[in-house]
């Protein structure tokens, strides 16, 4: 048997060699005693076997790969072992002893501003108001709304208060908190990034908590729901009410009948796209989210059912908040009861296109086209459903009408351009949406929302820009336009002065509130008392402060700076932050 060949040759018996073993091994002896010892040979045959157990014989670790000396191998063993322990022992000390952090950030002016415009809704709830509510001057109110009148006779306490009043109309409220979950969903880790998811939240939960009071939510078939609690028209004589009446809130002590309609569309459907929007806020609690589909799509069918308008020539909600239409609730409505659904029936409603014309899609000479307000939901209605173009593109049979409304959303961004002249500036930059009438705000800052959230849609679905007729623009100059609104309403304006109470330097000390206007000082003053306090010259009255400062909610929370930023959502992911722009 051959040893291995250092060459690389086998490792074999050789079968060619004939000769047997004890041939070989005769033939080995003797060559072996034929041989010449040498000196150290012959020393260790002539070693007696206690010669060679005095000698003390060296021990060794087999690594397999290599043999070392025991006692070099204990030693580096240990060696490591101390080295990690005291590594070990200094990062412990290290994590234990308590470290000062850095300073974050200051935060950005449309952070600051995004703090104080929420808590205009907390200085708007009615009912038994939280203990961490955080307006001093407000207490529990109205906790027999529903209740006290013959008709109901069931609890309609909580909600918010509209404007400077104390009435609650639910079509602006119902709307406020779609468009509040509309910022939620789009901008969630934007709010979360700065405290303020949970109070967002909160607030959209009492507005549709309240709302779900307002109809039999629980049943599949509705035949009626609540449109407001309160009244306001004075044209019938003094009689306490809340235009006749300017005391706090706390201490009204009148008459709040309750106004029901049995065919009111356009009120269905705004408050059905309320609750289907916030399902989606609320995804998280499956137990919620699912009991504000159901009452969603009660209402949907109720509105589709029961044609008409739920305010009728001379009622009270006629000359407050009119309503022109429902159909423009209908697409708006349609398109957030598929978003909250995935039921391809209210897809199939929102783009069919007798409905599109009935809400005023094809009105290009209209004056008002592309204002987006509480009564005109189209504007909004197709940005939303641009947004599903651009994403999901569910192709046939919807893609024909949603690439007018597409269309039809470039037209309206090409009309917020100065260069355009579809709608005057003010000297100091603010957009006349409303033609030179009152509270512009409101309407401003809608339109800065929707050309902020569709510049936000083009750059994530990789799309630089849009086309205004045969002129290319990119999507900065959409940011630029609703950045110029916000800043005006924050300060940058003729006057120099922010409507966002507590924001800036200069900015309205006493807003269009009542509970804000008459010393919270534990006197009570009557029907009439308030309006010394109201009439004062040194009251500062911003009358549309509370119709506009829900969508500046919106506005400012897709501005927040970047530094506070983590985007979750892969849509997101691509947008620009302006205070980092």
């Amino acid at each position: 048997m051959f040893g291995r060949d250092p060459w690389g040759g086998p490792l074999e018996i050789s079968n060619a060699d004939s000769a047997t073993d004890d041939d070989r091994s005769r033939d080995l002896d003797r060559a072996a005693l034929m041989r010449q010892l040498d000196e150290t040979q012959q020393s260790w045959l002539l070693a007696g076997p206690g010669d060679q157990a005095g000698k003390k014989k060296k021990k060794y670790v087999d690594l397999g790969c290599v043999v070392v000396d025991r006692k070099i191998f204990m030693w580096t063993v240990g060696t490591i072992l101390g080295v990690g322990l005291f590594i070990g022992f200094v990062m412990m000390i290290v994590k234990l002893v308590p470290h000062k952090k850095p300073a974050p950030p200051p935060p950005d002016q449309y952070t600051q501003a995004l703090h104080k415009a929420l808590m205009f809704f907390n200085a708007q709830r009615s009912g038994p108001l939280p203990k961490h509510n955080g307006v001093s001057w407000r207490g529990n109110s109205c906790m027999k709304d529903g209740l006290s009148d013959s008709g109901v006779r069931r609890s309609l306490v909580g909600g918010f208060y509209d404007a400077g009043d104390a009435i609650k109309f639910n079509y602006p409220m119902a709307w406020s908190m779609t468009m509040l979950s509309w910022s939620v969903i789009e901008y969630r880790a934007k709010y979360e990034a700065i405290g303020e998811l949970d109070h967002v939240k909160e607030i959209i939960k009492w507005g549709t908590d309240y709302l779900l009071k307002t109809f039999n939510s629980s049943a599949d078939t509705i035949d009626r729901i609540v449109a407001q609690v309160g009244i306001g028209d004075t044209s019938k004589g003094p009689s306490p009410n809340d235009h006749y009446c300017w005391m706090r809130p706390e201490d009204i002590d009148y008459k709040r009948p309750v106004t029901e309609c049995h065919s009111c569309s356009d009120l269905a459907s705004e408050m059905a796209a309320a609750l289907a929007a916030a399902s989606i806020v609320f995804k998280d609690s499956k137990t919620y989210s699912d009991k504000l589909v159901h009452g969603a799509k009660a209402l949907y069918k109720f509105g589709r059912t029961q044609r008409g308008r739920y305010s009728p020539n001379g009622s009270d909600q006629a000359i407050f908040y009119n309503s022109t239409s429902y159909w423009d609730e209908f697409v708006w409505g349609g398109a957030w009861m598929y978003f909250a659904t995935g039921n391809n029936s209210y897809l199939t409603i929102a783009t069919a296109p007798g409905m599109a014309k009935h809400a005023g899609a094809f009105w290009y000479g209209s004056p008002n086209y592309g204002v987006f307000t509480w009564d005109d939901k189209l504007p909004g209605a197709q940005v939303l459903l641009s947004r599903l173009r651009l994403f999901l593109s569910p192709g046939y049979p919807y893609e024909e009408i949603l690439r007018t409304f597409h269309n039809q959303t470039d037209n309206v961004m090409c009309s917020y351009l100065p260069l355009f002249n579809s709608f005057n500036f003010t000297k100091g930059g603010l957009i006349q949406l409303n033609h030179g009438g009152p509270q512009p705000l409101q309407y401003a800052v809608n339109a800065a929302f929707l050309a902020s959230l569709y510049s936000n849609y083009l750059e994530s679905a990789d799309t630089p820009g849009w086309y205004c007729g045969p002129n290319f623009y990119t999507t900065e100059v959409l940011r630029k336009f609703a950045r110029s609104q916000i800043d005006y309403i924050l300060g940058k304006n003729p006057l120099k002065m922010s409507y966002v109470v507590g924001f800036g330097k200069k900015y309205p000390k006493r807003p269009h509130h009542r509970g804000a206007s008459i010393p919270h000082n534990g006197v009570k003053y009557g029907c009439k008392g308030g309006f010394k306090w109201r009439e004062s010259k040194r009251q500062t009255l911003i009358s549309s402060l509370e119709q506009w400062l829900l969508a500046l909610t919106s506005m400012i929370v897709s501005k927040i700076s970047a530094q506070t930023i983590i985007t979750q959502n892969l849509l997101l992911q691509q947008m620009l932050v302006w205070s980092q722009r």
